[in-house]
């Protein structure tokens, strides 16, 4: 834990869905993204890898959260994460809902800002791909307040 964290917690902390993409069977990145939320003060729902579309969506307007962190590690973060904002971005009671997606998002490194750039075009907050998408990750979620949108 960072020493800021310590003497600053979250008191409010959010609600957040942690997931993968249909096609992600990794799970080492989930538990670390939930381990870095919690560490923030926050409260983690893990669904998990392999998550359908349907049921992410499901889930969510289930549960309302106050952001949805997708994390990819097998290179199909573009292709999946394309499709899985426009599902949740297509429900009104979604669309203001903070979504993240970050990991391998490509099967090279080449094209990295490209891949970002259509990410967030095609609804996503944010999108972490580099050597520093932990810290970045952080100071993102920093920045959220419980029931307000970035």
């Amino acid at each position: 834990m960072i020493a800021d964290e310590l003497s600053n917690p979250v008191t409010d902390g959010l609600d957040v869905v942690v997931t993968s993409v249909a096609s992600d069977s990794h799970t080492w990145n989930l538990v670390h993204l939930q381990l870095v939320l919690e560490e923030l003060g926050h409260r983690v729902r893990n669904l998990g890898a392999c998550v359908p579309d349907d049921l992410l969506v499901s889930e969510c307007l289930r549960q309302r959260p106050d952001l949805v962190a997708i994390g990819t590690v097998n290179g199909h973060g573009l292709t999946d994460g394309t499709r899985v904002i426009g599902r949740l971005r297509s429900h009104p009671e979604l669309a203001q809902v903070p979504v993240v997606i970050g990991g391998k998002l490509g099967i090279t490194d080449r094209g990295t800002r490209d891949r970002a750039a259509a990410l967030r075009a095609a609804g996503f907050d944010a999108v972490f791909e580099d050597g520093n998408a932990t810290a970045e990750f952080r100071a993102f979620v920093r920045r959220l307040r419980v029931g307000v949108s970035t």
